[in-house]
């Protein structure tokens, strides 16, 4: 009964694997399922018999960019197997063509290939671009209406920044000059613009994940689709998250409910920054391939549009301290001029999955905002939702409903 209770009592036996340092434990699974995976790979697909039947091709056209008599197509393998287009045809009529590398060759998995058709394009007309793989698979492509994608040179990217110029950064700061108004306005009512706040953003929110899916379907889902945007929301969220944590370490002087004012006016600036640049990123490329028509209205329907934006980074200050100009200006620099990068980006180089992936940003770091407003509207009862709150937040949904209407893009 003593060895029993000694053996009970004291301290378990050490085996082998106890002595090693904890790195390597961790490090032989590691090993052990990276050579595991190797055999795999290398060896294991010989042990499965030969396969029967065609190959799974699976192709889709991930960008058209036209030019005087020709008209260039990246083409995205997103299947299993390795792909080889034979033959191209441009509205059932048959065009010769040529592969990025001289050839047409084959295109392996999730790699991609440009192809320059020699077609003589009419503006204004639409394109069936159709694309006959060597196993006698078709992919269809269509062009609404063809017209000449612009040449990445000074002038289309000083054309670019003016407008991200136009949408964004205008617009927002303008909506910021409410910020004198609004300290002189009561406790209450800055609850209501703070819910309202939390409408505005959650429109947004919404209104991107529409779009985000939108674009994810007209992708080759070679590198995940749709699931791009929930991993862009993720990391964007999360990214915030960590920066609220460092933000608040520095910050003695946090409130109560959570976060101090130029500190959640900062994190609402970087939600409504990262959706801009999803919004330059929809305008650059609509303007790219023609969709897009810039003209006044356009501009004025936007800027209205956005300046709510702007009413909603100075929403947090209001009844504060005034901040600082450099840290206003600041502010609406973080929140508009985004839509400059996402301008160049969509016009230059636009790629549906990235973005997605984009779009995904803008999501996450909208919804860690709002987790972060609203404490800021809850009542002495500690009630977040109340008639006046409600009241704030539909008001603040309809606003950007109905300036969105003009929007006609």
């Amino acid at each position: 009964m003593e060895a029993r209770g000694d053996v009970q009592g004291g301290a378990a036996p050490r085996d082998g694997l106890s002595r090693l340092p904890a790195w390597l434990l961790g490090l032989i699974p590691l090993a052990l399922i990276a050579i595991a995976l190797v055999a795999l790979v290398t060896v294991g697909g010989d042990t499965l018999g030969e396969r029967r039947g065609p190959p799974v091709e699976d192709i889709a056209v991930e960008q058209a960019v036209l030019r005087p008599g020709e008209i260039e197509v990246t083409v995205r393998n997103s299947g299993p197997d390795a792909v080889a287009v034979a033959q191209v045809f441009v509205n059932d009529s048959y065009v010769d063509f040529t592969g990025d590398t001289g050839d047409t060759g084959e295109i392996g998995r999730l790699g991609s290939q440009k192809l320059t058709l020699d077609y003589p394009w009419q503006e204004g007309s639409p394109l069936l671009v159709t694309l006959l793989t060597s196993t006698g698979a078709t992919v269809e492509h269509e062009i609404a209406v063809a017209v000449e994608t612009p040449e990445a040179d000074a002038g289309f990217y000083g054309l670019m920044a003016l407008l991200g110029i136009y949408v964004g950064v205008i617009p927002v700061t303008l909506g910021m000059l409410f910020l004198p108004f609004l300290g002189r306005v009561r406790e209450h009512w800055i609850r209501i613009l703070m819910a309202a706040t939390i409408g505005l953003l959650g429109f947004l929110a919404v209104d991107a994940y529409l779009e985000g899916t939108e674009i994810a379907t007209a992708s080759t889902g070679a590198f995940g689709g749709a699931t791009l945007l929930f991993v862009g929301a993720a990391v964007a969220y999360f990214g915030l998250v960590a920066l609220d944590r460092h933000l608040r370490d520095r910050r003695a002087r946090a409130r109560e409910a959570g976060v101090g004012p130029f500190q959640l006016s900062l994190l609402v600036a970087i939600g409504i920054g990262l959706h801009n640049l999803g919004e330059g990123l929809a305008i650059g490329s609509a303007y790219a391939v023609g969709e897009l028509a810039l003209g006044a209205f356009l501009v004025f329907g936007f800027a209205l549009h956005n300046t709510t934006e702007g009413l909603a980074i100075a929403a947090p200050l209001a009844g504060r301290r005034r901040p600082s100009l450099g840290r206003l200006v600041s502010l609406g620099l973080i929140a508009g001029a985004p839509a400059i990068l996402g301008a160049f980006i969509g016009a230059s180089a636009y790629n549906p999955e990235m973005a997605t992936l984009l779009i995904g940003f803008g999501i996450g770091a909208i919804v860690q905002v709002i987790v972060q407003l609203v404490p800021a509207i809850r009542d002495r009862e500690g009630r977040a939702l109340y008639p006046a709150s409600v009241g704030g937040i539909l008001a603040g949904i309809a606003i950007l409903y109905l300036t969105g209407l003009l929007i006609s893009a």
